[in-house]
């Protein structure tokens, strides 16, 4: 095939090649029979390397930095947004007395020379202590430097991460206090009543949900434990808190997942609740759960559901208190590296009013 040949051949193949995804636009023709020779040399045969063989670059140079951080999550905070936050004293104050004030007296029959009957006070005070904690930011020289080669404000973030730090400390001692202080939280407070037991359910067992998380009570079975409970309060508190009182329902997110279970009228639990307690709000947080290996901070008892009434007669039930939410000591220049102390503390969650919350577990 001589060289006219070659290329009339190619003109005839190029749109069946391109057609196939080959195409080779500086290709005019096949190679001609009279441009190919024999050389005696085995042409198949690569000769051997002495590098390895490589892309030809470092794969870095070839990789893409996305810009944006995926940030591992945690359970949100949720203490201060069910029983409300002060502040009181600051972190010099180790002790907080409370004074309780009750009103003592009698009447007796009037006579004009009579002078019986005696109205009177009676005084206690009641303190807690203040757990005063620290946390400590370090930066070295060099970490700091490999960070900025990723364009990692890394100064920031160690300064975000020890104040998540230290409010992740006191949403966790709103709940549970501190152990071996006067310093107790809303779920461990001594001053609570005993906690009531959830009523049999018709599939089995007192849960709301399975452990599989599927709805095990009925909507109506689950209107009825919380009826209970709000029967409880007004029993408790003789009646100064009824079904028009402002209320909070607090439970796991788990449990609250069950007043979405709809009835055979397409009615669900927060329905029935909406329509009979206009004034309750219901919230959640995962240390209302059972404790479990992914909720170590969980209730050893079992799921567990508290109705927190806002007031008692005008008198506040509670709320959380701190002392200090950061308080940053000076930064220290070390040899090669900078630290910081950032200091806070907690009252735990102080209950004036323990009559005013009811609960139950093992819902």
């Amino acid at each position: 095939m001589n060289v006219q040949e070659s290329m009339q051949a190619w003109r005839s193949h190029a749109a069946m090649h391109e057609a196939r995804g080959i195409v080779l636009p500086d290709v005019k023709a096949y190679l001609p029979d009279e441009y190919r020779h024999n050389f005696q040399m085995a042409m198949d045969a690569q000769p051997a390397l002495f590098t390895t063989p490589n892309s030809s670059v470092p794969a870095y140079l070839t990789t893409y930095f996305d810009p944006e951080i995926v940030r591992v999550k945690f359970a949100l905070n949720k203490a201060a947004q069910i029983f409300g936050e002060t502040k009181r004293g600051t972190w010099i104050d180790s002790t907080w007395q409370i004074q309780m004030l009750e009103v003592t007296g009698e009447v007796s029959t009037y006579g004009d020379y009579n002078e019986n009957g005696r109205a009177g006070i009676n005084t206690q005070w009641e303190y807690r202590q203040n757990y005063i904690y620290q946390t400590m930011m370090e930066v070295g020289d060099r970490e700091l430097e490999v960070a900025g080669l990723a364009r990692l404000n890394y100064v920031s973030e160690v300064n975000g991460a020890a104040a998540y730090n230290l409010d992740k400390f006191l949403n966790f001692s709103y709940f549970f206090g501190i152990s071996g202080l006067r310093n107790y939280g809303l779920l461990n407070d001594p001053s609570l009543s005993a906690a009531l037991t959830p009523a049999a359910k018709q599939n089995g067992g007192t849960a709301w949900m399975t452990t599989t998380n599927a709805p095990n009570a009925s909507p109506n079975e689950v209107y009825n434990d919380i009826l209970t409970l709000i029967t409880q309060l007004v029993s408790q508190t003789a009646g100064l808190v009824n079904a028009e009182s402002k209320m909070v329902l607090a439970m796991s997110p788990v449990s609250k997942m069950a007043m979405n279970a709809e009835n055979s009228f397409g009615v669900t639990t927060k329905q029935l609740m909406a329509d009979n307690f206009p004034n309750i709000r219901i919230e959640d947080a995962v240390q209302y759960g059972a404790q479990s290996t992914l909720n170590p901070q969980g209730n050893l008892a079992g799921n567990l559901v508290q109705l927190i009434a806002d007031s008692v007669d005008g008198q506040d039930t509670g709320f959380c208190a701190f002392s200090d939410k950061m308080r940053a000591s000076p930064m220290i220049r070390a040899t090669s590296s900078f630290k910081q102390k950032l200091v806070a503390g907690t009252w735990g969650a102080v209950i004036k009013m323990p009559i005013a919350i009811a609960q139950m577990v093992g819902v």
